[in-house]
């Protein structure tokens, strides 16, 4: 018995890999978090299978279900939004997994940041103007930020910041990325990336926070001069005059 935890994706049902929708279709139980995957994943499960929706449930009684399931011999496919590798409350389920030596697995999926710079249509990274992206959020009462690790900090990069979990606090935000970036920086919040509702807002650090009045959850906040690049210079990757392994000079 093993439990597969999936990144189902940020939504869109059709946004997951092949790989965790065949783990899901031959699992006789799937644990998913109702609030945030898609329903019609589900419909790959097999018939007759335990689906347990966890958005109501503590860790307890997920570990529970584990429990049960491994006592009966049965694979559980655990379905996460977006990647499990970020904001996921995966660290804390496998911990358990090992203290009682029930084996997972690790599916990765489509990260939101990366579905919300698809409705944007464009690359997060431009040369010569940002080469890095900065993933991080605001404390909240799940988690505080540690010590270090403030928009403040990252803002002195300069570089392009995809905040997660800060749209209730947009204004905070805009506070404290003003003084660095300029009030004329571009920004945009995408809500819902990838699902029938997406929501897509352009502007700068001036106008975001008022544009963004009435969106209260799963919105990403980006932030950088990558987002309005067009005067830069082209990558050299394909240059002509540009030699690598695979093509000459």
């Amino acid at each position: 018995m093993t439990v597969h935890f999936i990144g189902a994706g940020p939504g869109a049902a059709d946004l997951i890999t092949l790989r965790g929708r065949d783990l899901i279709a031959r699992c006789p139980v799937c644990l998913y978090a109702g609030s945030l995957v898609p329903k019609a994943l589900l419909e790959h499960c097999p018939p007759g299978a335990r689906i347990l929706d966890t958005a109501p449930l503590d860790l307890d009684a997920i570990e529970a279900e584990f429990v049960a399931a491994h006592a009966a011999g049965q694979e559980v496919a655990r379905l996460h939004s977006g990647d499990l590798s970020v904001w996921s409350a995966l660290a804390e389920q496998v911990r358990r997994l090992k203290a009682r030596a029930i084996p997972y697995t690790l599916t990765p999926g489509v990260p939101s940041f990366a579905a919300a710079a698809a409705a944007l249509g464009q690359e997060l990274t431009i040369p010569e103007v940002a080469q890095s992206l900065v993933l991080t959020r605001m404390g909240g009462r799940a988690s505080s930020m540690p010590e270090g690790e403030t928009l403040k900090t990252f803002a002195a990069s300069g570089t392009t910041l995809a905040i997660h979990l800060a749209i209730h606090a947009i204004a905070r935000v805009v506070e404290e990325l003003t003084p660095f970036y300029g009030a004329d920086c571009p920004a945009a919040v995408v809500a819902r990336a990838s699902w029938p509702e997406e929501r897509i807002l352009r502007g700068t650090l001036a106008d975001i926070a008022q544009q963004a009045e009435g969106i209260e959850r799963t919105a990403i906040i980006l932030v950088g001069p990558a987002l309005a690049a067009s005067d830069f210079r082209e990558s050299a990757l394909y240059s002509a005059d540009y030699r690598r392994r695979f093509r000459g000079a």
